[in-house]
């Protein structure tokens, strides 16, 4: 017992999370009776001793006694399977393991939880999943400059991560976690992937990458520095076509814009997605390419903004930058040999519409650009003038395909079966059909681009395909999923893809002809690691399949979606077509995988660079003596707030701001400061420290002034309320129910945490002001605190779990709510009371004469 006591004593000594053994855990687990000398801070949970003021050493004491608490108890209630409670699923967008947290990542979990609490109260079955991003260069990177394997690297980061979450309190549902560079999980993105190569919407051509020349290397877009120079060599970066694996997202262009119409406000990022997928007016039709009349084998999709018209296309043409006049392809020799510099030119090459069976000639266009992406394009006299210009001037032929009635419509001719249709019938049926033959159809615009996902690194998701030299490329079969990464002795990050170098895992038999094969070399975009993880979730440990549909659709759509805005196009993207794919293959019911999403924003740190150099400097190297700060050589200082960073001197370790301030105030902090979406300049000096410091002060010093009137002698007694006193009570309910109103709208339709907590402190001021006898007497200051410290429970939930447990011990309680008892985050959020919402028979107005 006495090596019990001292192991608690010291724990307060300790930040949260330093001591997280299991024999701590347990020691915090079980109350230990100890003597107690009249100086000793004393906690009422664990002594039945109320302590008048709510000072650090209680908030440290008060944090350590309901932490593993708080954390049992979600682990409880995750496990209750089957539960007849409604769904409701908050997921916030997973970390890259790091190895550190950072205040970022606080604040997008501190939101996610407290919507997490919240609802759980709300008598809701919650999900709140964790997992990790876990692919990508930094681990590449760490491997190649440090001689780490980058698995065990990114475990033990995983590892220390965990911890830290951990410490900060917050209730993630941890059975459920997932790792994407785990094989039980990346099994299944690469069946995914299967999928979308069988739909035939993974497909390979040359792209353009960042070739380092020293190395022999392809770099990512953030390895090139802003000189256009290699961050490793130094050497200037080329442009270099490589072939690359795509996603064909264009067919799914229409769908997705579509969509947006049926999904609520998402803070302005509908606009974002809208405007990346652009305006979806034309499409792609395939084109089987020929030279002298002989099949080459290559086929080439060309955009037209007027597919009803494709009957009547003069050409086809492409720009002088376009892949099949400098990669590898078959008809290079036959294009160069044509070309003239700022001319359109005509080459021998042919283009055969596989929908209307016309073939063209291949031109290669004068200009350096097309509209939006383009590098090709289907030329229609009847539809553009400058195609018109283009034809006449090569001497090309054509079909006249559109009329004009006398009425002013408009429809088409010499176009087989489309011929009568008006040009809005021809535009659907044209477009219909050609989806139908695989040969094009689908709506897309001139800006959007198919997604490559070809990554010439090893951290990554290897593609599951074999390429064979009589069968071409082909997909491994599902039973031989997954397709592990081979163990590699070094990377160094030098030559082409580093898994060139594992011989025996290259070289394999083909599954189709059983032939000699090479496994594919290039591993997946991270991004596709992260397009379905919200599915898995649903289902993580399932060995079969990568998710139960009847689980998917059980939890799908996300009810709230939280992650920073920098993904607000891209990351939304991926995900919102991967889950429109499945609701085709029939994985899923749902075609859209989040219904709300919060986005927030930054919070920044301020930072200190020299004016001249642009150097950031430490806060210790600045002269703070005068009016406007100065370095401490007395160069002239900028000051500005920036994303926090190590490289910026102004970032802050969450684990210390917790140590000092604790973790409700850190929570109350994050959320009081600013609005989820808008940016947080952290300033300890400003008002939202302090006053969320002071607001927990004063919920405190509420239950003090209870159980203090309660303990004055008289059993409290209503109907000893004076008039006075009687109106006082009805403004306290007014504003209790006028408080859950408010509050209740915020944490579900606005997210708006900030006014909220300021709803909640003007309730505090209510219940500040009650008098000694309405303290003493009234019901409904009573409720008025329980549903105050219910609606701060949520936010701060270590705080008002003890707030709470000094409540149920009142002396007479008169409310049915405080003689419950119970811990708080498992009492249903409170009600408006009906009364408070029927409309008055009479209203007394005062009018002036």
């Amino acid at each position: 017992d006495r090596t019990m006591q001292v192991s608690v004593r010291r724990l307060a000594l300790y930040p949260l999370g330093v001591a997280r053994s299991a024999q701590i855990r347990g020691a915090l687990l079980s109350p230990v009776p100890r003597l107690l000398s009249p100086s000793t801070r004393t906690l009422f949970s664990e002594t039945g001793v109320w302590e008048k003021d709510y000072r650090s050493e209680t908030r440290r004491r008060v944090e350590e006694w309901w932490h593993p608490r708080i954390m049992t108890q979600w682990r409880k209630d995750a496990l209750e399977e089957g539960s007849n409670r409604k769904k409701f699923y908050v997921l916030s967008m997973f970390p890259y393991p790091s190895g550190r947290l950072h205040m970022g990542h606080v604040r997008v979990y501190t939101i996610s939880d407290t919507i997490g609490h919240f609802q759980r109260m709300r008598g809701h079955q919650v999900l709140n999943p964790m997992g990790w991003d876990a692919f990508g260069l930094p681990a590449e990177n760490a491997a190649i400059e440090r001689g780490l394997d980058p698995g065990e690297w990114t475990k033990r980061n995983i590892q220390s991560m965990r911890e830290q979450l951990d410490s900060l309190g917050l209730c993630f549902n941890w059975d459920r976690e997932v790792t994407t560079c785990l094989p039980d999980y990346y099994r299944w993105t690469q069946y995914l992937f299967i999928k979308l190569f069988e739909a035939g919407l993974a497909y390979q051509k040359e792209a353009v990458v960042n070739w380092d020349p020293v190395d022999q290397t392809v770099l990512a877009d953030e390895q090139v520095d802003e000189n256009g120079c290699s961050w490793r060599s130094g050497a200037l970066v080329e442009q270099k076509l490589l072939t690359q694996w795509f996603i064909k997202t264009t067919n799914y262009a229409k769908p997705l814009l579509d969509a947006l119409a049926d999904l609520p406000e998402w803070y302005g990022v509908k606009a974002m997605q809208a405007n990346w997928i652009g305006e979806c007016t034309g499409c792609y039709f395939d084109f089987k390419l020929k030279v002298n009349g002989e099949e080459t084998g290559e086929t080439l999709p060309a955009y037209s903004s007027s597919p009803e018209m494709v009957f009547g296309a003069a050409y086809l043409a492409i720009l002088p930058s376009h892949r099949l006049l400098h990669g590898s392809s078959s008809v290079r020799s036959a294009l160069e040999k044509a070309f003239q510099l700022g001319r359109d030119s005509l080459t021998e090459v042919t283009a055969h519409n596989l929908f209307t069976g016309h073939e063209v000639p291949l031109v290669i266009s004068h200009k350096e650009a097309f509209d939006g992406y383009l590098d090709t394009m289907i030329g229609i006299p009847d539809c553009s003038e400058e195609d018109l210009s283009v034809a006449r001037a090569l001497n090309l032929r054509w079909t006249t395909v559109l009329k004009s009635d006398e009425d002013g419509t408009q429809t088409l001719m010499n176009s087989d079966e489309f011929s009568g249709l008006t040009r809005d019938q021809a535009f659907d049926s044209i477009t219909r059909k050609a989806r139908e033959q695989k040969v094009g159809g689908h709506l897309t615009s001139s800006k959007l681009r198919d997604w490559l996902i070809s990554r010439q690194r090893y951290w990554g998701t290897p593609i599951p395909v074999v390429h064979c030299g009589c069968c071409g490329p082909v997909a491994v079969p599902v039973e031989e999923l997954p397709v592990t990464l081979p163990r590699l002795p070094s990377l160094t990050g030098k030559g082409a893809s580093p898994l060139e170098a594992a011989h025996d895992w290259i070289n394999c038999k083909c599954p189709r002809c059983k032939g000699p094969a090479r496994r594919e070399t290039d591993t997946m975009d991270t991004f596709v690691d992260s397009a379905w993880y919200y599915f898995r979730y649903t289902d993580p440990h399932n060995p079969d399949r990568p998710f139960e549909r009847h689980l998917a659709d059980h939890w799908l759509p996300v009810d709230v979606y939280i992650g920073g805005k920098e993904h607000a196009v891209m990351h939304l993207y991926y995900a919102r077509f991967l889950c429109h794919f499945c609701k085709d293959q029939g994985l899923v019911a749902h075609r859209e995988p989040f219904r709300k999403l919060l986005v927030q924003g930054l919070i920044k740190g301020q930072t200190f660079k020299l004016a001249d150099s642009g150097q950031y400097l430490k806060r210790e190297e600045i002269d703070f003596t005068d009016k406007e700060p100065v370095a401490g050589n007395g160069g002239r200082i900028e000051v500005t707030w920036e994303k926090m960073s190590k490289s910026k001197h102004n970032g802050l370790d969450p684990q210390e701001v917790v140590q000092q301030y604790g973790v409700d105030t850190v929570r109350l902090y994050i959320l009081y400061a600013a609005p989820p979406e808008q940016d947080i300049l952290w300033n300890v000096k400003t008002d939202a420290l302090p006053g969320v410091l002071r607001w927990q002060s004063r919920l405190w010093q509420l239950v003090t002034k209870l159980r203090g009137a309660r303990h004055l002698g008289d059993i409290p007694n209503p109907s000893l309320l004076k008039k006075k006193e009687l109106a006082e009570t009805k403004k306290i309910w007014e504003n209790k129910n006028y408080a859950i109103q408010e509050v209740t709208s915020h944490f579900t339709e606005d997210f708006l945490f900030n006014a909220a907590i300021s709803r909640l402190m003007g309730l505090t001021n209510t219940l500040s002001s009650a008098t000694v006898r309405v303290v003493q007497h009234s019901v409904e200051f009573e409720e008025a605190l329980a549903a105050l410290v219910m609606m701060t429970a949520p936010m701060a939930p270590h705080l008002a779990s003890e707030l709470w447990a000094g409540l149920c011990q009142v002396k007479n309680p008169l409310s049915p709510l405080l003689q419950q008892g119970g811990d708080i985050l498992q009492h249903l959020w409170p009600n408006v009371d009906p009364e408070y919402l029927d409309v008055p028979d009479f209203v007394e107005l005062s009018v002036l004469v």
